[in-house]
């Protein structure tokens, strides 16, 4: 009987991670895959485009759960466990530090079937952050530990993660990057916004520990306003959501320099933020694929699970408006310094090194 290989995804930065390793398991005839989506994002909708344009096999099962956190989690737990039950699945696969990661972790765990961690290892020792809670828990219930870089390994030596041994493959956004920068010069978002290359600046913020809190929200405003350059911001469902929960949508509307869209597909954001000129973000993922495409990024936070970058690719600035505003010299200062420093994520392999651990052992 063919190993069942069960992967359990719910979020876009989980979408453009894995879709390399699920078209390689689903080709591969020696092995049963099937795709498990939770819903956990904010809207279907937004993760649809990017299934689009990655062109993401079918997905199997679509959970459709949303909720707080605690119902989130418990009802992923409750139908993985019933799908791994149903289906006589061998190991369970996930990715990162969401929601549906810890989800996935748990059902295989209860049910005892292996589970297999991509991006295993990363550390922001914060622990109010949920993420990190998610990846430590993740961690010590993984039998393969699938390490994106040597510090993410070390991490995992250090805390006695490593049931099934850790294997070292690199970080599956940069081939996800790497495929699709060349689909991505066919984007007309450029042109649609009337944009010239390195000329503006990129916004994305989304994060629960960032968008939740109103004084964070009044610096980035403040910050903003004093940039000395357009900055584009795909505003995330989430964050436009607490903007006008603390009255402060209009303000960010108010400022000059400010350009407000829609979310935009993978194609069209791996154009906008590939021809900035640097990019703002709390974002983990924007932090590895800047790394890629050579940008160099204002990580608007107190801590980072990618310290790999910092130094080179980027830097941490908390939410303080000062803060923000003195990187943006250093920032726009990095322009063609980047461009011989290799990647610190890996070599583009990672999906092909997972896929031939998890087909043959």
């Amino acid at each position: 009987m063919k190993k069942h290989i069960a992967i359990v995804l719910g979020t876009r930065p989980e979408i453009i991670k894995l879709v390399e390793l699920i078209t390689r398991l689903k080709s591969d005839d020696r092995v049963k895959t099937t795709v498990i989506f939770t819903g956990q994002h904010y809207d279907y909708n937004l993760c649809q485009v990017f299934m689009d344009d990655l062109k993401l096999p079918k997905i199997d099962k679509n959970l459709g759960i949303s909720g707080t956190r605690k119902e989130q989690v418990k009802k992923m737990v409750s139908n993985i466990i019933s799908f791994i039950k149903e289906n006589k699945v061998d190991v369970v696969v996930a990715e990162g530090d969401t929601n549906s990661v810890l989800a996935a972790a748990l059902a295989a765990y209860y049910t005892k079937t292996k589970f297999a961690h991509v991006e295993a290892g990363l550390r922001s020792f914060d622990s109010r952050m949920p993420e990190e809670w998610n990846r430590v828990l993740s961690d010590n219930i993984s039998f393969y530990s699938f390490a994106p870089t040597e510090l993410a390994a070390k991490n995992l030596q250090k805390s006695k993660c490593y049931k099934g041994g850790i294997v070292l493959t690199g970080n599956t956004i940069v081939e996800a990057v790497q495929k699709n920068l060349e689909q991505a010069k066919k984007s007309e978002i450029l042109d649609k916004l009337n944009l010239q290359p390195g000329k503006y600046a990129v916004l994305t913020a989304h994060r629960q520990e960032y968008v939740d809190t109103k004084e964070n929200l009044e610096q980035l405003i403040k910050a903003l306003g004093r940039i000395d350059f357009e900055i584009i911001f795909p505003i995330h469902p989430r964050t436009e959501k607490m903007l006008k929960e603390f009255n402060l949508l209009e303000k960010l509307k108010g400022l000059k320099n400010l350009r407000i869209i829609e979310p935009v597909g993978y194609f069209d954001f791996l154009k906008l933020s590939s021809n900035s000129a640097f990019l703002l973000s709390d974002s983990g993922g924007i932090q590895e694929e800047a790394s890629v495409y050579k940008r160099y990024v204002i990580v608007m936070r107190d801590n980072t699970e990618r310290p790999e970058i910092l130094g080179t690719f980027g830097e941490l600035t908390g939410y303080n408006a000062e803060k923000i505003v003195d990187a943006v010299s250093r920032a726009v200062n990095s322009k063609g310094k980047l461009d011989n420093i290799p990647c610190p994520f890996g070599d583009g392999k990672a999906s092909e090194r997972i896929a031939n651990i998890l087909v043959e052992k």
